[in-house]
């Protein structure tokens, strides 16, 4: 009687059962992550950064970046590492290597000067009614620029909103004024800026800041030989 072939040719059974169950795809479905995905962090920060594979051996793994990092926990699948002094926007990676495959995975950190000073002035401070004044309202120092509005108010009625186009990554200032003619009721009220920095598109949240409230002094025109008379508030 003839002998028939294999079916796994000239390897055997065994030998080909060993390929199956030790080589299964080669590590190429696994996964990389790190969380968070986005991170926003202010000048000299630190963050937590966690990175994880779905490989369940996997040989290599750690994080690369030209920041300081150190190494605070580690298991089988992931670990966790504490980046400190960040100073300037950047991109880290989250690495594992699986059955000699490797793989990366990215995350870009920015880093942002929310408004720390809303500065108000009402130029000029005393004026007659009928007569312009500006409101202007000035913050120092803020980044992302983009990311910026200012409110001007009188008590609780917005005079205008002031938003901006992308700049350059450099820390700017931002202005934004309003030309307004003086009534009896404008005294009534403050007027405030209030300066909103949307950050969510970024991994962040939202930062809110006023400025300190300013009152318009407002005074009916009298003849120049006698004193200008404050309106009653």
């Amino acid at each position: 009687m003839p002998l028939e072939m294999s079916p796994f040719g000239c390897w055997g059974l065994p030998t080909a059962l060993l390929v199956l169950f030790c080589c299964p795809g080669s590590g190429e479905g696994f996964e990389v992550h790190m969380y968070p995905e986005q991170l926003v962090v202010e000048p000299g920060g630190s963050k937590l950064i966690n990175c994880s594979t779905s490989c369940a051996q996997p040989q290599t793994g750690g994080l690369e970046t030209a920041l300081t990092k150190t190494l605070l926990e580690s298991g089988a699948q992931w670990k966790q590492y504490l980046i400190s002094n960040i100073s300037r926007d950047t991109v880290i990676h989250c690495y594992f290597t699986c059955f000699g495959n490797q793989k990366l995975k990215s995350l870009n950190i920015s880093v942002v000067y929310p408004p720390q000073q809303v500065l108000l002035k009402l130029q000029p401070a005393w004026v007659a009614v009928g007569r312009s004044f500006i409101v202007e309202c000035h913050v120092p120092a803020v980044k992302p620029l983009e990311s910026l509005t200012l409110t001007l108010l009188h008590g609780q009625e917005a005079l205008c909103n002031k938003t901006f186009a992308r700049g350059d990554d450099s820390v700017r200032e931002a202005t934004a004024t309003h030309s307004s003619t003086a009534h009896r009721e404008d005294g009534h009220h403050n007027f405030s800026c209030h300066a909103r920095l949307d950050l969510r598109s970024l991994g962040g949240g939202i930062v809110h800041r006023v400025s300190e409230p300013q009152m318009l002094e407002v005074y009916e025109p009298r003849p120049d030989s006698l004193r200008p008379l404050p309106l009653p508030r």
